[in-house]
């Protein structure tokens, strides 16, 4: 059994660790946090869920000396993420002294700038970090330490030239470390032109099979919202996401759902970030059991004791289909991911099952209630929970569903 002592963790890490209920690493910390300790650059590539944070969040902390200004860095694609890896930070820094500093938009400057003063370690979106190195509030030159957490996302956003900008206010010599699930080209770009003497790890990039189970209907298009009430109502589950891939289809499920009686909540993109971790917290509070996403739930922010995901529909990105699926089955539990499949679905079904080894079991369609979907919902209301959802479903009449789409194999889709 590895455990921190094997890797030579700082014991007061460690035992901010033991209180945190952390005592084993993970794969991908066994595999990076030697590497760090030799002063490698790095890339390390795992999973959502799989404690990419501990990997570069504890040696970060062995390496900083309290009190002489900013030594780390680690920029984040969102706000959400921002605020969890410092929290994470804190917790295992506690018996340091190690000083961290969260920036991000969408909030006043005074407050954060105030915070820069006595900080060893930065934690921000790229956007806020270069307006400060702008403004001469926050300066890197002592800088020991840059990290990129969901590197392949900050890509995908457009946050290169951004990254690059920052990178060119940091000190020679500085230790390089990128986080994500997939390497890209502009990643492999980054390796090439900024980082030397790179180690590469690599992690289990799926959950265990025997801990995920994956299933797929295929429905028309107009029957998917039934179909999804029903299944809500019908399986065993905890804590619920259903993601859409667009911001209009979050926000018309969730006014849907709320009136069907289901007390869910909504997260995406466009949201007000204090409203977006208020829902977070109360969906890991338990006070919501279903939570409407985009893909802004899908990477990196702490959700957790998933039960069941469900895909509404799907993203062209074949990549989203496996942050999405890890959100649950993680830290040793089981979970489900279900795939409702319509007509304009297949294409992007068709990418996943390509790119990926995925095992994955069409569900037969069982007799369900038609429900309306209002399209144009502008109002909800809420039937004050499951109790209601479950009264409100189950009073529809039933009726056999109609002819189902093309199967996508007689047993389901195994590779």
């Amino acid at each position: 059994m590895s455990t921190f002592e094997v890797l030579n963790v700082k014991q007061e890490i460690i035992k901010a660790l033991r209180e945190e209920g952390i005592v084993e690493p993970t794969t991908i910390q066994q595999k990076t946090i030697p590497l760090v300790h030799e002063g490698k650059d790095l890339i390390g590539i795992s999973r959502t869920g799989s404690g990419k944070t501990a990997s570069f969040g504890i040696p970060l902390l062995e390496k900083i000396h309290p009190g002489q200004g900013v030594q780390g860095l680690v920029l984040a694609p969102t706000r959400e993420l921002a605020v969890q890896i410092s929290n994470e930070l804190r917790k295992w820094g506690r018996y340091l002294n190690v000083t961290i500093a969260t920036v991000y938009g969408g909030v006043g400057l005074e407050q954060q700038i105030g915070s820069l003063a006595r900080a060893d370690v930065v934690v921000g979106t790229p956007g806020r970090v270069l307006d400060l190195l702008s403004r001469g509030n926050l300066r890197l030159s002592g800088l020991t330490c840059f990290i990129l957490d969901e590197a392949d996302k900050m890509v995908e956003m457009g946050f290169i030239e951004d990254i690059e900008e920052i990178l060119s206010k940091t000190a020679k010599g500085r230790q390089i470390m990128l986080f994500g699930a997939t390497i890209s080209n502009e990643i492999d770009y980054l390796k090439n032109k900024y980082m030397s003497n790179v180690a590469v790890a690599e992690a289990e990039l799926q959950v265990k099979k025997d801990l995920l189970k994956q299933y797929y209907y295929g429905v028309k298009n107009h029957e998917k919202f039934s179909l999804l009430v029903h299944l809500l109502q019908k399986e065993e589950m905890g804590r619920v996401l259903i993601f859409c891939s667009k911001r209009s289809t979050v926000e018309l499920l969730y006014k849907n759902l709320r009136l069907q009686g289901v007390k869910t909540e909504m997260i995406h993109g466009k949201m007000r970030q204090s409203k977006r971790l208020q829902v977070i917290e109360r969906f890991n509070d338990g006070k919501i059991s279903y939570l409407v996403a985009s893909a802004v739930a899908a990477r990196g922010l702490d959700i957790k004791d998933i039960t069941h995901v469900f895909n509404y529909d799907l993203s062209k990105d074949p990549q989203e289909y496996i942050h999405r699926v890890g959100r649950t089955a993680r830290a040793g539990e089981s979970g489900k991911a279900i795939t409702l499949l319509a007509e304009q679905d297949h294409e992007a079904f068709r990418s996943v099952i390509g790119r990926y080894r995925i095992d994955v079991e069409e569900m037969p369609l069982e007799p369900f209630a038609k429900l309306r979907f209002e399209a144009g919902a502008r109002q909800h209301r809420s039937f004050g929970g499951n109790r209601a959802f479950g009264d409100r479903a189950g009073s529809h009449s039933r009726e056999r569903p109609s002819a189902r789409e093309p199967s996508w194999g007689r047993a389901g889709w195994r590779r």
